[in-house]
């Protein structure tokens, strides 16, 4: 207990705990703390031998010859020793955020190569096996490997996390309820994984898939408020269910901590241009639907079951998925799904000033997604070795 006797549970995240006193929550944050609607994005890389393109475990390599330089702090190791993580800064646009990358991607590759090795980016590896990978020695992921044990050993993913501000903690949960239709099209748009353990999936997001097993994954559930949202993850922290609510790794969620709502759906991305795209795209919804919670708008209400039956369509179809639309109780393609957010959301994009870059959605409907590009080169080589090689130059290509 505290000095007002209110029950304080195990320490967030966040460094200040997490209260929760009888007949309400509250959970640390910094919602409203920075400007609305500044983005940040985190992205995972594959470390590839620079001849075979398979993966390696030289994840300590990388981190020791980065040490000390500036950019050190944003360059972080993952669950995997093939894994490299790296994190933007809080930036204003997508234009910005496509800088930061392609100074960061820029940098890492180039360390990577006087390391005789090479940098990729996908939702998953073409043909390494994860059984083959070995887990980082930091004491958070042997936690998690001691916990989730196969679940997490076959974990070989690599996503592409967005955040995007939001300046109240009961919008961000009104807004990540509001979000739930989007999962299906934000899947389908960025879908960049269709092979696995050297085999074609038949799926454009394998790693969908793979991270599904995963407890506290996949759609959110609806809350009411944010003290809502808070007291489940209380209840959580308290039983022992979790360390704190970053181990909750829903498709999309509040982050107190940060301020932000975070879309977790999105595969890693080859294309700098791409990123580019569905980082406006998604800021360019959130703006949307969080304007509309302001003027007292309804945002769009989807059951949850059949947010899960689009994002399924969407993880196995791709842009070429038939996505289900409450509005007019039909079918209709991802990607005219997508065309139509994109038009729906383009007067706050101009107020964003993203609108160039909203409009770079319509240049990735027409070459298709990284998953589609993998696929033709796959269908062209009938070999994966191509497929991992043209990774690793296209990551590298835009920058």
């Amino acid at each position: 207990m505290d000095s007002d006797g209110k029950q304080i549970y195990p320490p967030s995240i966040t460094g200040k705990g997490a209260r929760f006193a009888p007949g309400g929550s509250v959970l640390d944050h910094a919602f409203g703390k920075s400007d609305p609607y500044t983005l940040g994005v985190e992205e995972e890389y594959m470390l590839l031998d620079g001849e075979t393109f398979d993966l390696v475990q030289h994840i300590d390599t990388v981190l020791a010859a980065v040490a000390g330089h500036e950019l050190e702090p944003v360059i972080n190791p993952e669950l995997m020793q093939s894994v490299l993580e790296i994190a933007t800064p809080v930036c204003h646009t997508p234009t910005e955020v496509a800088d930061q990358l392609r100074r960061i991607r820029g940098y890492v590759c180039g360390i990577a190569r006087d390391e005789g090795l090479r940098v990729g980016s996908a939702g998953t590896h073409p043909f390494s096996l994860f059984e083959r990978q070995r887990i980082t020695a930091r004491d958070r992921y042997r936690a998690l490997v001691d916990q989730m044990q196969y679940v997490a050993r076959r974990e070989l993913i690599f996503g592409m996390h967005i955040h995007v501000a939001v300046d109240d903690p009961d919008k961000a949960i009104q807004v990540v309820n509001g979000l739930l239709p989007q999962i299906g099209p934000l899947l389908a748009l960025s879908a960049s994984s269709p092979f696995w353990r050297g085999e074609p999936t038949g799926l454009r997001s394998s790693r969908q898939m793979i991270f599904a097993a995963f407890p506290r994954s996949g759609p959110p559930p609806r809350f009411e408020s944010y003290a809502d949202y808070a007291e489940v993850v209380g209840q959580l922290e308290q039983t022992g269910c979790i360390a704190d609510y970053t181990h909750i790794w829903w498709d999309i969620r509040p982050h107190p901590r940060l301020g932000t709502i975070e879309i977790r759906i999105c595969d890693a991305q080859t294309r700098l241009s791409s990123m580019t795209a569905i980082v406006a795209f998604a800021q360019s919804i959130v703006a949307t639907l969080a304007a509309d919670f302001d003027d007292g708008r309804p945002l769009p209400v989807q059951p949850v079951t059949l947010v899960g039956e689009n994002k399924w369509r969407a993880a196995r179809y791709g842009l070429e998925a038939q996505l289900i639309d409450l509005s007019s109780d039909t079918e209709r393609p991802a990607s005219e799904a997508v065309r139509a957010l994109v038009e729906w959301c383009e007067p706050k994009a101009r107020e964003l000033g993203c609108v160039s870059e909203l409009g770079e959605v319509e240049a990735l409907l027409g070459r298709g997604t990284g998953a589609a590009e993998q696929t033709r080169i796959y269908e062209e080589t009938e070999t994966l070795l191509a497929v991992a090689q043209w990774l690793a130059e296209e990551t590298v290509r835009e920058i």
